[in-house]
């Protein structure tokens, strides 16, 4: 599911300068699965033989006891020969006995790894005793050959306006969709047909041997897991010590997942309005049922009437949406949210917004070279203004198999409308715009949905949040249950988005697995509340 980023105000504070409008989407169809001994397969052994040459990193603000460097892998599976990708990387080194790295995938899709490292990597100083600490930015993300929309959300939520639902006219909504799938294709270069789970699990694959390590050790958050059980699927012999914290889904359809998503931020936009109305300084008032009819009329003024930013692009009603969302996974950002979104009621100011929409780290655009077969790094300030949400939209899109024709888009429209609005007057519209963004791209893998279970891996930890409003609890049920008896899971009776950073006992219980391979029978649990 959706990015787990940046948790705490501080870490906001620290991040790159944020900016600009949210955009949607992007498209890819990723190669087939193949065997589990790629590295010896002809054309892939000069990306597995490689060695990574360690540096400082040069953006602005990292810590300086970050390394950062990259890895080379192809820009097509099946097609070694041809093009190629960087993909960067970023380490904090073992202070202990070294044993290897662990490689942390922080979700999305479309979340870059290395500024989530850089800026909150004091979570995982505790793995240093015995790994090195690796993240990394996935092809398509950050500085990896980054995907782009450019204007093309424009067209794909006018599609959907406020209008009422038996109003919409299908095809000018399906006229709308081709069109910002053109812009998606114009704007992302040639990484775009090759982005998705199964050619990103293949990178991982890359980077364990150019790592120098014969298992892959890793821990992967809300959308990383969908990425982990990938691997696991495609390298079972290459497993070492996996953990799954907030998990996706394997299996729903992308309609489901985005009715799971509206109904699952809807109640986390309550809770917060809750919260936030118990503070004088609320921006939307003291009572808590005014505050919720004040959030969706903000949202259709700005819809109706968007505001400036200072770099020349339009903030809409649907951009302070992904930005609201991105600021309910965690109640650590909750006073973050609450004062961006006061800077914006009160003072027209979407600086603070900006900053949740684009992941905290929006930066100035310059269009890919297409006649580049080499994707090297881009310059932090060449990534895209709507990188994160682009990049999510490939990669859904590329892992999805369903793709309805024109006939079947228009049947359901009316239904599938009344549907989201029904689980979420705010989040609604946006999530399933985002589901119909992937109308007229090509046909996604069927790899993950028909393969990825009944695994022959050693054992791994699923870890799974009761409240959780983005991967419910009941995904990580499924899933385990679809993996097989490899999967051992932790029921985290809390609420937030992932166990990880907010409950001193799953930490433990992680640390305790990936630094002595000491594992907590299945189906145990930590508290709300627990502290040891």
């Amino acid at each position: 599911m959706l990015a787990k980023l940046s948790r705490g105000p501080a870490r906001r504070r620290c991040a790159l300068a944020a900016a600009a409008a949210l955009t949607l989407l992007g498209a890819g169809l990723p190669t087939a699965a193949t065997d589990t001994d790629g590295d010896r397969r002809p054309g892939l052994s000069r990306f597995y033989d490689q060695k990574i040459t360690w540096g400082a990193c040069q953006s602005e603000g990292m810590p300086a006891d970050l390394q950062c460097g990259k890895v080379t892998v192809p820009l097509d599976y099946a097609h070694p020969k041809g093009g190629t990708l960087d993909l960067a990387l970023a380490r904090y080194r073992a202070t202990g006995d070294k044993r290897g790295s662990v490689l942390l995938n922080f979700g999305g899709p479309g979340g870059p790894g290395v500024p989530e490292l850089a800026y909150g990597g004091k979570e995982f100083l505790e793995l240093t005793d015995g790994y090195d600490v690796v993240s990394f930015d996935p092809r398509g993300v950050g500085r990896s050959s980054p995907v782009s929309c450019g204007d093309g959300e424009e067209d794909a939520f006018a599609a959907l306006d406020n209008t009422p639902a038996d109003a919409v006219d299908p095809q000018v909504l399906l006229a709308r969709l081709r069109k910002a799938a053109a812009a998606c294709t114009e704007h992302s270069g040639p990484v775009l047909p090759h982005i998705g789970t199964v050619d990103a699990a293949r990178d991982l694959d890359v980077m364990r041997a150019a790592l120098g390590d014969k298992k892959l050790n890793y821990l992967g958050f809300s959308y990383g897991t969908r990425l982990g059980a990938v691997y696991a699927a495609q390298f079972p012999d290459r497993v070492g010590r996996i953990v799954l914290d907030g998990v996706d889904t394997l299996t729903e359809p992308l309609a489901d997942q985005g009715l799971t998503s509206a109904r699952g931020q809807q109640v986390a936009l309550e809770d917060f309005i809750d919260w936030c109305a118990d503070d004088v300084a609320c921006p939307f008032g003291q009572d808590p049922r005014r505050g919720r009819e004040e959030v969706v009329r903000l949202v259709r003024s700005l819809d109706e009437d968007p505001v400036a930013t200072d770099f020349g692009e339009q903030f809409t009603g649907q951009d302070l949406v992904g930005a609201i969302g991105q600021g309910l996974y965690s109640k650590d950002l909750w006073p973050a949210l609450e004062r961006a979104l006061a800077q914006l009621v009160e003072h027209g100011d979407t600086s603070g917004v900006m900053a949740f929409a684009t992941g905290g780290m929006a930066l100035p655009f310059r269009a890919p070279d297409d006649d580049d077969p080499t994707g090297g790094l881009v310059d932090e300030e060449d990534i895209p203004f709507d990188n994160l949400p682009a990049a999510l939209m490939a990669i859904n899109c590329a892992d999805d198999p369903d793709r309805p024709g024109p006939e079947q888009v228009t049947a359901d429209l009316k239904r599938l409308r009344g549907a989201y609005e029904e689980a979420s007057p705010v989040f609604g519209r946006y999530r399933l715009t985002q589901v119909l963004m992937c109308y007229g791209r090509p046909k996604g893998t069927d790899y993950i949905r028909d393969e990825v279970k009944d695994l022959d891996t050693p054992k791994m930890l699923l870890v799974g949040t009761r409240g959780d409003p983005a991967t419910p609890y009941h995904w990580t049920v499924e899933t385990a249950e679809r993996l097989g008896p490899s999967a051992v899971v932790l029921d985290n009776r809390a609420e937030g988005h992932t166990g990880y950073g907010s409950s001193k006992c799953v930490h433990r219980k992680v640390d305790d697995f990936l630094l002595y391979g000491s594992l907590p029978p299945s189906g145990s649990s930590c508290g709300a509340d627990e502290d040891g």
